[in-house]
């Protein structure tokens, strides 16, 4: 019993606080709405009488005659209650005030009505120009007081053209915005008393709701289990204004800054994913990249490539560093653009060398690799050509077998490292491609493998080549593309 009356008290509580920011927010949208309202008609009554005087004044202030000019200020101001001041500038005389209502402004240059900017900019406006802005000093027209300091008025100026088409004044109205303060007062009372009638029946109604309180909540413990059971992008679907809502709210916080830290994880792996490949990540760190070890590693049947360009340091001598940065990128992008569309992975550039794994039953998909790296080096080979830039030269060598693939280092210094004979086969016969005129070099352990040998242009260079460091000797192929 306790609990059904707190939540109800609660719920009314709500209900009533609710109801006060709806309230609140359409007295904001009312008033200023009517403010807007006033104020366009008060900036559209000064542009009209501004435009008319202007015209009507035309010819008196060409002809000089001032005190019809005043009779004509002073006229306004008699017949328009809003309006505070109509002052009339003479560009011929240094834009002297030579006419104005009040009678105390004529004679000066810069009125103390309006800050100095309004009067700067008003007197070098080429067209009408409508402003909005404050009173300096009080107005007295005759004995009465038309405005006070600090009241917000409404300034339209609008030059003064003669018919040959030369401007040779500014007459300047202002009309007070006091009128939309009046009418912001009125929409107020109307608006609170709107709301004190539907405060009388929202709390009325609270007590309703709270029987109903049941069902947001089952609602936001469904949302609650399906965030938690890992749908972070799912949102609870709870919208209130109470302790409800505010537990929703919490919800979607929580379930947004799960997402934001888990899709940083993601890009962070994407990211270490480019130093270290994710097929070496599944062989040295099957149970996830927070789990690995020093020392943790697993042998793997695989083909292993070998390239490197062709006098690299007299291709560079002479080089600048920043241009010798970008070729080597450009050409260890274009190589590993093949390997990787091939379905291999770079295991690590030496330098301008590139050692990479194809962890596959058959090789073929490592010939595919090398002939997308001959085609790209072609293709960039043109490239360089056309802005007269020497060709690149490379060699590719191949070779499978088993390997060990794996972790090495201490706690603050680990790296991936693939140990083994095919390893140390493979850059030797890259090296041999040299001595064989061949660009490319692979041997029979990498054709026996081959799934569709038919395929390939395949020709033998040399049978039985002894290797250096290793007594079981190797044939050797070249593949043409």
């Amino acid at each position: 019993m306790k609990l059904r009356i707190g939540l109800t008290a609660r719920l009314a509580t709500a209900t009533a606080l609710l109801i006060v920011a709806i309230v609140a927010v359409v007295v904001w949208q009312w008033t200023t709405s009517e403010r807007r309202l006033v104020r366009d008609q008060k900036r559209a009554e000064a542009r009209a009488l501004a435009m008319a005087m202007a015209d009507m004044l035309m010819n008196e202030l060409d002809d000089e005659n001032w005190s019809q000019v005043r009779v004509s200020t002073e006229l306004l101001l008699t017949k328009n209650p809003d309006v505070v001041y109509a002052l009339v500038h003479d560009h011929r005389r240094d834009d002297r005030v030579v006419a104005g209502a009040p009678r105390d402004l004529e004679g000066g240059f810069i009125p103390d009505l309006v800050p100095l900017a309004v009067t700067r900019a008003a007197i070098a406006a080429t067209s009408v120009r409508a402003a909005e802005t404050w009173l300096l000093r009080p107005v007295l027209v005759g004995e009465a007081r038309r405005a006070g300091r600090g009241e917000r008025i409404a300034e339209v100026a609008t030059p003064v053209t003669i018919a040959s088409g030369k401007t040779i004044g500014t007459l300047r109205v202002g009309v007070s915005l006091a009128a939309a303060d009046r009418a912001v007062a009125a929409a107020v009372e109307k608006a609170l008393f709107i709301g004190a009638l539907a405060l009388l029946f929202g709390v009325a109604g609270a007590i309703v709701l709270a029987r109903r309180l049941a069902r947001p909540v089952r609602h936001l413990a469904a949302d609650a289990a399906q965030i938690a059971a890992g749908d972070l992008t799912h949102r609870a679907r709870v919208e209130r204004a109470d302790e409800i809502g505010q537990l929703a709210d919490a919800f979607n916080d929580m379930a947004g800054a799960l997402e934001g830290s888990f899709g940083r994880l993601r890009k962070t792996l994407t990211s270490f994913e480019r130093f270290v490949p994710r097929k070496f990540l599944a062989v040295v760190a099957p149970e996830g990249i927070e789990n690995i070890q020093v020392g943790t590693s697993a042998t793997r049947t695989v083909a292993v490539l070998f390239s490197d360009i062709r006098g690299f340091t007299r291709l560079s001598e002479g080089m600048p560093p920043v241009k010798l940065y970008a070729m080597l990128n450009d050409y260890l992008e274009r190589m590993g653009k093949a390997i990787d569309e091939a379905g291999g992975f770079v295991d690590k550039y030496i330098g301008d060398a590139i050692m990479a794994l194809f962890d596959d039953e058959h090789t073929d998909r490592l010939l595919d690799a090398i002939l997308g790296m001959r085609r790209e080096l072609a293709a960039l080979n043109a490239e360089r050509a056309a802005i007269g830039l020497p060709p690149i030269a490379n060699g590719v060598g191949a070779h499978g077998g088993e390997v060990v693939m794996g972790t090495i280092g201490f706690a603050s210094k680990i790296e991936s490292t693939v140990i083994g004979d095919a390893v140390n086969v493979a850059s030797r016969v890259e090296g041999l491609t040299k001595d064989h005129g061949v660009a490319v070099l692979v041997t029979d352990a990498v054709v026996a493998r081959l799934r569709e040998p038919g395929k390939y242009r395949l020709r033998k260079i040399a049978s039985s080549v002894a290797l250096r460091g290793r007594v079981d000797p190797v044939d050797l192929y070249t593949v043409d593309e």
